[in-house]
């Protein structure tokens, strides 16, 4: 009979038997080893990453002027500019000559505590060195692979427009009406066309045909406010203000207006744009975050652009009467120039809370600081 004969610890029978063991243990060391070193990356990813944010190890991208200077993360920029009433308007408690006035101190708590005059709408050569907190969040909003130092292109771009704010101060005398102008279908058939066409400066968003619409959506336009994906051609009397949501915008509206070299943003742009180079405007970063810190107070991803045409709005003029937003008569949300009502186009766009601004808006409205048209 053949005898029986005991496995060798942790091993297999027969003569390999202790080959197989060291195998397995150097198996079981080179997982360990793995391991071990897949640790050690994650935390030499994660420390490389923290200090870039820190300003120890930098993308070109990411590298906002002064950073080493400024590290406290503040709610809303402190920001020199020339909106700031007078002492002597201050003390009159009137800072123009309409009925009713923005910037009339005194008229509510709630928008004097909320509102700040020096922080421009308009991003200029003066302010182009953004704070750090508003850098980082603006140029996450439509994060680039391609990285662009926003110094070099801001340089180029104010060599093509002019980099300055055509706004000035309060002034006593002077009473500057401004009709903000939305898409919503509660134009149609309210017959504001004469109405909004007798103001100052009147404020249009995106598409916002007027050509056929006249009766309802007025014929004039001062400022048209756009972004690259929406931009069109403008008439040689009207401020094209562009809302850029990243640095590949700045470049875009400079190739646009001179060599023509951008055509792809995330979606086809225009090769050249026909507008007047003495009137754009660029909607300053710092503003647009103003807007979210303190006005719609982080409620949703950020403000819708009807929402920041309105802040721009109360920032550069004496009254200001707003058009078509919200939803119609009927509770419906679409556009005036849509031929289906119930579309329901803008009404939830997952990055905007349209309940909230509603708010907002009602809010003004019962502060005396805006007048709103409902329309139909």
């Amino acid at each position: 009979m053949s005898e029986l004969r005991d496995w060798p610890p942790g091993g297999t029978p027969g003569p390999g038997g202790d080959g197989v063991d060291k195998g397995s243990k150097a198996r079981c060391s080179c997982r360990v080893w793995v391991f071990l070193v897949s640790l050690t990356l994650v935390f030499l990813t994660s420390l490389f990453f923290s200090a870039s944010l820190r300003g120890g190890v930098g993308f070109n991208y990411l590298e906002a002027p002064g950073w080493e200077e400024s590290r406290r993360v503040k709610l809303v920029p402190s920001y020199a500019g020339a909106r700031r009433p007078s002492a002597a308007a201050s003390s009159q408690q009137r800072t123009c000559e309409c009925p009713r006035c923005v910037g009339d101190p005194g008229v509510s708590d709630w928008f004097d505590e909320n509102y700040d005059p020096d922080v421009s709408p308009v991003w200029t050569r003066d302010n182009g060195q953004l704070p750090p907190d508003v850098y980082y969040w603006w140029v996450m909003l439509q994060p680039q692979f391609k990285p662009h130092s926003i110094q070099q292109v801001l340089l180029k771009l104010f060599q093509v427009v002019p980099g300055r704010s055509p706004y000035g101060s309060w002034d006593p005398g002077r009473c500057l009406r401004c009709a903000v102008v939305g898409n919503s279908g509660n134009l149609r058939g309210a017959g504001y066309g004469a109405t909004i066409d007798g103001h100052n400066y009147i404020m249009r968003i995106n598409l916002a045909p007027t050509v056929g619409f006249e009766e309802d959506a007025g014929s004039h336009t001062t400022h048209h406010f756009m972004y690259p994906e929406s931009a069109k051609n403008l008439a040689a009397n009207v401020s094209f203000v562009l809302v850029p949501f990243k640095t590949l915008d700045l470049v875009w509206i400079t190739s646009a207006l001179s060599t023509g070299q951008i055509r792809f943003t995330y979606a086809p742009v225009k090769q050249f744009l026909r507008v007047d180079k003495d009137k754009v405007q660029i909607f300053n970063p710092a503003f647009f975050k103003y807007v979210h810190d303190r006005w719609t107070r982080h409620h949703g991803r950020y403000p819708s652009t009807g929402m920041l045409v309105l802040f721009f709005a109360l920032h550069v003029c004496d009254e200001v009467n707003v058009f078509g937003f919200g939803a119609d008569g009927r509770g419906n949300w679409h556009h005036y120039w849509e031929q289906n009502r119930y579309s329901g186009e803008f009404r939830k766009t997952g990055v905007h809370d349209a309940d909230y601004e509603a708010q907002i808006i009602q809010r003004l409205a019962k502060a005396g600081k805006i007048t709103v048209f409902p329309g139909k």
